[in-house]
């Protein structure tokens, strides 16, 4: 008996949906992200294939191709591959909601919360920073579109920490 047989049915096609949901998620992937992982090439082609189709029936069918290829390579390396991709960003995503964090108290808080950002972006000009908060909370009160806001926000990602570890946001409900 070969390994597929001692599988029930059930289970088999239970493998064979997620090797195609695999394979659903890397048409969905970027040209770059592609590149940088190691696939066969004849998955690679498939998904290139699929990306630039136009017809829901004929990508259909190619997204069953891509599956009927994932079953025949090793899942295990394209799995952590876009478990990394998805971590990546989740990351980038925390660092992108703590710098509107920031941005938010800055705007909302007084001068403790600017001391509390010059250390926690010490790169930044402290001047700089002051200014951009003092524009942001101007528009807030003139109800003004939000252009200054936008503007520090930018700011904040210019000094953001490459590891993408998300800065400590300050509490805003400190009653010092």
């Amino acid at each position: 008996m070969t390994q597929n047989e001692d599988k029930s049915k059930t289970r088999r096609k239970h493998e064979s949906r997620a090797r195609q949901a695999l394979g659903t998620r890397l048409v969905g992937l970027s040209g770059d992200q592609l590149n940088r992982m190691d696939l066969p090439e004849i998955l690679r082609e498939a998904v290139a294939k699929a990306q630039v189709m136009k017809s829901r029936e004929a990508r259909r069918r190619q997204l069953q191709y891509i599956g009927a290829v994932m079953r025949r390579v090793d899942a295990v390396p394209i799995e952590n591959a876009l478990d990394q991709i998805d971590r990546r960003r989740d990351a980038v995503a925390a660092v992108f909601q703590s710098l509107e964090r920031w941005r938010n108290a800055l705007i909302e808080g007084g001068d403790g919360v600017t001391a509390q950002a010059a250390s926690a972006f010490p790169d930044a000009d402290i001047r700089e920073l002051e200014r951009l908060v003092r524009g942001a909370r101007e528009e807030r009160s003139r109800t003004a579109p939000p252009r200054a806001a936008r503007e520090l926000f930018r700011y904040l990602r210019r000094f953001a920490r490459q590891d993408l570890e998300p800065p400590a946001v300050p509490r805003t409900d400190d009653p010092r």
